[in-house]
């Protein structure tokens, strides 16, 4: 078996937003799903502390975490049309973003061989002086920065499988050659962006490769992508890190989208992901908690890609059975237009 971390606190159940799709029972949900696969006593625990001021700083603009502090001070509400906030939310976002910076401390020190922060509020659309979807910090790309000044990283490679694409942190590495941002997501959801097009500008282009993906995608498109695509790029790229925007509303049951994945097909992916860090990174991976939003699937769907990392053997089960994959040759076309579209850039 291998050293999973957990990461969790129990601010992130008091980031308080109601009846709102993103709220604190997922947390509960998932941590009865490890507790019931027995995975939960297998892994170790991390204890996140707040991001500072200044590892914040390297992503967010100052005057943007000043605003949220203080919204959070005065009682909170709506950020933005989708995005709550309570009198906690900005002590959460602080250990969210730090947790996952525990993560890759913990992670580049050999302390443990992978990382799952159980964080909320989700980070992947917040921008650098706004917040997004349900996002205030984005913690992915906080953790990123970090890993590149501790540790002198030079090449990261953040892949993110939520559903939607995750535009702040596509953005904030748009131009940057040291991270290499690989998303699938579903085809003309929100945000509105992750254009097969969007390469990479400048010393970034052909660092970012967006796959937006056909409704019904199911569990044959995406391996399709993860190991025609992502497999190739990212042996050639080599990173010393990876991580993960580990969103779970590709499931079937997802209420907010339609990509039709299973728990079977999440395996599949994370064990892509599993083979290429241990083959190249030492086996460093750290997941983020991003989006999900059935109850009665999420933690299932967790429990899958966690039983990869630490190689538990356990079998993890579709609550509501598994549909038939209906994948069709025409669903790989936005697929294979993103692998010639990088052909450009790497040997695929």
């Amino acid at each position: 078996m291998k050293k999973v971390g957990l990461i969790y606190d129990p601010i992130f159940m008091e980031h308080n937003t109601g009846s709102h799709p993103e709220n604190a029972m997922r947390l509960k949900h998932i941590l009865e799903a490890l507790e019931h696969y027995g995975i939960r006593d297998k892994m170790v625990d991390i204890q996140p502390l707040e991001a500072t001021i200044e590892q914040l700083e390297k992503v967010h603009q100052l005057s943007y975490i000043e605003k949220v502090a203080k919204f959070a001070q005065q009682g909170g509400g709506y950020l933005d049309p989708d995005t709550v906030v309570s009198e906690r939310s900005y002590e959460a976002a602080l250990k969210a973003a730090g947790g996952v910076i525990a993560g890759i401390d913990d992670v580049m020190t050999g302390k443990i061989d992978s990382a799952f922060a159980l964080v909320r509020p989700p980070g992947h659309h917040a921008k650098s002086s706004r917040a997004m979807g349900f996002c205030l910090f984005n913690n992915v790309a906080v953790g990123a920065e970090h890993a590149k000044e501790a540790y002198g990283l030079e090449r990261i490679l953040i892949i993110d499988w939520d559903v939607h694409h995750g535009n702040g942190t596509a953005e904030f590495f748009y131009k940057d050659p040291t991270v290499l941002f690989f998303s699938t997501h579903q085809q003309g959801h929100y945000p509105g962006t992750g254009w097969v097009s969007e390469v990479g500008m400048g010393p970034g282009e052909g660092y970012t490769i967006n796959v937006p993906l056909a409704g019904g995608t199911g569990d044959s498109g995406f391996y399709y992508a993860f190991t025609q695509l992502l497999e190739p790029v990212a042996r050639q790229f080599k990173p010393q890190l990876i991580m993960i925007s580990a969103g779970f509303d590709a499931h079937y049951s997802d209420p907010l989208a339609g990509l039709n994945l299973t728990c079977s097909g999440y395996a599949k992916i994370a064990e892509v992901v599993k083979t290429i860090a241990d083959e190249i990174c030492g086996g460093r991976i750290v997941a983020a908690l991003e989006g999900g939003y059935n109850l009665g699937a999420i933690g299932h769907a967790v429990s899958a890609v966690i039983n990869v990392f630490g190689e538990y053997g356990v079998r993890v089960d579709d609550p509501e059975g598994v549909p038939p994959d209906h994948t069709r040759p025409t669903m790989r076309m936005t697929i294979d237009e993103a692998i010639n579209i990088q052909r450009k850039y790497w040997k695929i």
